[in-house]
């Protein structure tokens, strides 16, 4: 890419989950140009996709940013570790395939404040 003078109609910065669903749905009717940047590499170390793994992800810099908050007053002066992927999928190919789903609570709050659609019945695979 360097010294290139190519154009593009949307960059997305980072390819972890949410970045390649932008640069997908950007780019599936063809209608614009987008590049996808990611700083880390392709996903091949096979730790990222063993569960286990994590233990080995979390851990090594070539796929983890590595991460620490500033001091918080609150946690007397400790710094908190935030591991981050820099790899092709982001934090995403570096927790272990974990996931949180949300509470029904807190959908159904949104759908109450008027985001139609976004109710736990709805929100729900």
């Amino acid at each position: 890419m360097a010294g290139t003078s190519e154009a593009f109609d949307f960059i997305v910065t980072g390819a972890g989950s949410a970045g390649c669903a932008v640069a997908g749905r950007l780019s599936e009717s063809g209608k614009y140009r987008v590049l996808l940047l990611e700083a880390g590499g392709p996903d091949r170390n096979p730790w990222i996709h063993i569960p286990l793994g994590y233990t080995k992800t979390y851990t090594n810099p070539r796929l983890n940013w590595m991460f620490e908050t500033e001091p918080e007053a609150q946690l007397n002066g400790r710094t908190l570790y935030q591991p981050r992927g820099k790899v092709l999928g982001g934090t995403s190919s570096i927790n272990g395939m974990v996931y949180m789903r949300g509470t029904p609570t807190d959908y159904d709050n949104w759908r109450q404040r008027g985001c139609e659609g976004w109710d736990w019945d709805s929100v729900l695979p």
